[in-house]
């Protein structure tokens, strides 16, 4: 099959049957929903752009299982040339929608279970490569978008899964039949899962063998009997619902979604089954991922950067402040920082190697380096935006005062800017800025660079294993004429 245009993506979320709850109630049309529809958007400009010839080298790319064009998002690296290309779509990506387009995690997913199952397939004679390829391959004739699902509520952070007083607050098995699984179990913050197709499970932290239920890998429909999908509350979210808004939502046509989704006894058929107990091969999936997804923050988070620099730019511009050399300052610091976390996606993609499957890997000390950064990088962003943004971003009367007869010419006479820009354009540009700094967006640009792809202290632990202390001091005594 062709590559799906934006509008057959669309559609094809149509005909899926998912179960959704949002503010206590079921939600029956998701597609069509004004507070979910902005994060479809953002999917369907993977689509859209994969179709466009001036992006086509970054956004689709050739199968390596089948020879054909697909589309980025559902390719295996094969080159650091891959890895590279893949950052620069996510900056792209992010220019365009100044939001989470929600595919990043699938496509990493993909490439961390490929490589870890060609291992665990020739260390305990299983075939789970085998599988795991077919479905890709499914995914690929289909240009599907998956939403890949690794997080745990963990319950106890002091508890491994098997010392839980509530054994599903970690995925687990929960019946073994001859031709699959029972599930049991949860994943939260997941990005995308209602613009999705399909769900690819992963466990969340490496297990020792007493741990054996929780070590299960698959993949399913989004709509498979038996999960839930309860929609995420957001920071001003409910603008969406306001009749006529668009001035208030900042970001009118794009935006992102996380859901907590329920696996309430769901059936996993064996050939859609990647891992089953094998919990040595655990924390190869979680480490492959953890990596690849780290290395994903330095292009989506730069993309969404740039806007947010430029909307800072402008909003200098509307204030008539852009030729104060502190604000000119400030929006240098701010490129100075988003190009530092760029450089390092870069650098950890031009570093990467072949692993035994063939497809390529980051390296995954620099793509640590890379989501360190991004859990520090953004906030200073944000401030320095707010600073030049002024006050004003915050405590400015609503869209429907300004459009209201009585006090909206109040509104237009007192919060102009320079007189040569209209009332409107300054309250649209501080909207967005709100909205990338403490509204719908912050979720994908703040508050998930913090904890998106492993918290902080997660790429510290990777930092200290592979920084290669011990080859440090060797190199340090020998310069310094040390003999032991």
């Amino acid at each position: 099959m062709p590559l799906k245009t934006k509008e057959q993506y669309i559609e094809s979320l149509r005909k899926l049957n998912l179960k959704v709850y949002m503010f206590g109630k079921p939600v029956d049309n998701v597609v069509d929903h004004p507070i979910i529809r902005p994060s479809l958007n953002s999917v369907a400009m993977t689509y859209e752009l994969a179709q466009m010839p001036e992006y086509e080298d970054l956004m689709t790319a050739t199968s390596n299982l089948t020879g054909e064009k697909v589309n980025r998002f559902a390719h295996l690296h094969q080159s650091t040339d891959d890895l590279i290309k893949k950052v620069k779509m996510q900056r792209l990506l992010g220019q365009k929608t100044a939001s989470c387009f929600q595919r990043c995690v699938g496509m990493d997913a993909f490439n961390a279970i490929f490589s870890s199952t060609f291992e665990l397939d020739k260390a305990c004679g299983t075939n789970y490569h085998e599988n795991f390829k077919k479905f890709l391959l499914y995914v690929q004739e289909n240009d599907l978008t998956v939403d890949g699902a690794m997080t745990d509520p963990k319950g106890d952070r002091g508890l491994s899964p098997s010392n839980q007083v509530d054994g599903d607050l970690f995925l687990r098995v929960v019946e073994r039949r001859p031709d699959g699984v029972v599930v049991r179990g949860a994943k939260c913050h997941q990005t995308g899962m209602l613009n999705s197709h399909e769900v690819v499970v992963m466990p969340t932290i490496a297990l020792t063998p007493k741990d054996k239920e929780w070590a299960i890998s698959f993949a399913i429909p989004t709509d498979t009997e038996g999960i839930i999908h309860i929609y995420g509350r957001q920071s001003c979210d409910t603008r969406k619902l306001e009749p006529g808004a668009d001035i208030d939502l900042g970001n009118a046509e794009f935006g992102g979604q996380e859901t907590l989704t329920i696996f309430d006894n769901v059936f996993v058929p064996n050939e859609r089954i990647f891992l089953n107990g094998e919990t040595d091969f655990a924390g190869m999936i979680v480490e492959r991922f953890a990596g690849y997804h780290r290395q994903s923050y330095g292009g989506c988070k730069v993309g969404v950067g740039d806007v947010l620099i430029g909307a800072a730019a402008v909003a200098a511009d509307y204030n008539g402040a852009h030729k104060a050399s502190h604000v000119k300052d400030k929006l240098i610091e701010m490129t100075h920082l988003n190009e530092t976390l760029y450089s390092c996606g870069i650098a950890c993609s031009a570093m990467g190697t072949k692993t035994e499957s063939g497809n390529y890997y980051i390296d995954n000390l620099l793509a640590n380096v890379c989501k360190q950064n991004v859990t520090r990088f953004p906030y200073e962003i944000c401030r320095l935006a707010e600073d030049i943004a002024g006050g004003i971003m915050v405590t400015m009367p609503s869209e429907a005062d300004f459009k209201d007869e009585t006090v909206g010419p109040y509104i237009e006479k007192y919060l102009r800017g320079v007189n040569s820009v209209s009332t409107e354009n300054r309250m649209r540009i501080l909207r967005l800025i709100e909205n990338l700094c403490l509204g719908t967006a912050a979720v994908g640009y703040r508050t998930e660079s913090m904890h998106g792809a492993g918290s902080p202290q997660a790429q510290r632990i990777m930092i200290a294993r592979q920084g290669n202390l011990a080859a440090k001091k060797k190199i340090a005594k020998k310069i310094a004429k040390i003999e032991e």
